[in-house]
């Protein structure tokens, strides 16, 4: 039987915390989905096409890790559609866990469908798409906390004020 877990988030952009917990995912799982998901009432620095691009070229080559798109649909009925009975997540804090716990206890009420917790590594605990953007966007080096890739599209769709330290 195979194990199959999703791993949801916008990764607006992909952090190398994220690619931290899809990795670590991966060894848990016989496949994880990295599930984009999508709310097309909200305008993203990155289109969701971009950011899958991104996601593939970030994890394209891990073994039994894949990259979808959603939009509009409830994460359980995700998980119903591929068939997946995990959830992972990833926590940096305490405050993490506090937002988490409701909706893993909702989507288990629901479906039955669990959420594995995934502490973060400790390096990338202040990280997150939207301090990444704000930083990068003042002037700020957040070179390495997103893959190559990421800091490149980054430069192109966030204009750095001058006079930061990047």
């Amino acid at each position: 039987m195979t194990t199959r877990a999703v791993c949801p988030g916008s990764y607006d952009p992909v952090t190398n915390g994220h690619i931290d917990v899809i990795t670590r995912a991966a060894t848990l799982f016989d496949e994880v989905i990295v599930a984009i998901l999508h709310n097309p009432a909200k305008r993203g620095t990155f289109p969701v096409e971009q950011r899958e691009a991104l996601l593939r070229d970030c994890i394209g080559s891990f073994p039994g890790v894949r990259v979808a798109l959603f939009a509009n649909t409830l994460l359980v009925d995700i998980c119903s559609e591929l068939d997946a009975t995990a959830i992972v997540k990833g926590l940096r804090s305490g405050t993490d866990f506090a937002y988490e716990l409701p909706m893993a206890l909702m989507n288990r009420q629901l479906t039955g469908v669990e959420t594995v917790f995934l502490p973060g590594d400790p390096q990338f605990e202040h990280v997150s798409s939207s301090l990444i953007k704000e930083v990068h966007a003042l002037g700020g080096d957040v070179s390495g906390m997103v893959p190559l890739s990421v800091m490149a599209a980054l430069s192109e769709a966030v204009p750095q004020r001058p006079g930061g330290n990047g």
